[in-house]
């Protein structure tokens, strides 16, 4: 679905990514991980276009979409970015939260209403909290109010940037098959995440950046069994 070709992004002298290259199998989870700093992020508003590429393509499905303006690869390609810190309207109520999705959508107010409903039924703590101040909600809540609402403008690719960070570890579970629900129901993932332990878990295949480069890549379960990838991400001898 996703292929990225030679992809470098520069930061005045600073190279943050180095010439990488990978692919995201449509229908599947691919995570890419890596610690904090290895460029992950930057990778991620590239295929955005939330920074500009020094150098490298983006195709999508066929198609070249390198240097396509960010609301245009939202609306008109379907890839939706949550990024990394949720960013929710604080003052805003979860449920006007999730009605600004209408805007990038070509349905009718009713079958948008019905779509909402839908995801109200499948995230209940957003029902139970639909006009609460989305500011006043805790992180795990407001990490799942951001993925409602990238699901309510109907992704063929979600990209979540960190979906755990800050997250207590039984929230995290709870994101976490969130996500693997979303998968089953047919929208491919791309996740970047620091922790490995839940990303490789949750993936179907999954890359290791460092430093700006791709070291390792293969079967999410073959890299959980990689001797480098336990001692410096799982923290396992």
């Amino acid at each position: 679905m996703l292929r990225v070709e030679d992809l470098s992004i520069q930061y005045g002298g600073i190279r943050a990514v180095r010439g990488i290259s990978f692919t995201v199998e449509k229908g599947k989870i691919t995570a890419l991980i890596g610690n904090n700093g290895a460029g992950k992020s930057s990778t991620l508003k590239a295929i955005s276009n939330l920074v500009t590429p020094a150098q490298g393509r983006i195709v999508f499905e066929g198609r070249d979409i390198t240097g396509l303006r960010p609301e245009k690869i939202a609306r008109d390609i379907g890839i939706i970015h949550i990024p990394e810190g949720r960013h929710v309207f604080p003052e805003l109520t979860v449920r006007e939260n999730l009605l600004i999705s209408f805007s990038s959508r070509t349905v009718s107010k009713r079958e948008f209403m019905s779509e909402m409903q839908a995801v109200f039924e499948r995230f209940p703590v957003l029902e139970q909290r639909q006009k609460q101040s989305a500011g006043t909600l805790s992180g795990g809540e407001q990490q799942i109010l951001a993925i409602a609402r990238g699901v309510l403008q109907k992704p063929y690719l979600l990209i979540l940037d960190e979906p755990s960070m800050g997250l207590a570890p039984l929230i995290v579970e709870e994101v976490f098959e969130i996500i693997r629900e979303i998968n089953r129901g047919g929208v491919t993932v791309f996740l970047v995440e620091q922790n490995a332990q839940m990303a490789l878990s949750t993936a179907d295949t999954g890359y290791v950046l460092e430093s700006g480069e791709i070291i390792l890549q293969g079967s999410a379960e073959a890299l959980m069994e990689d001797p480098q990838v336990k001692k410096i991400y799982l923290g396992e001898e």
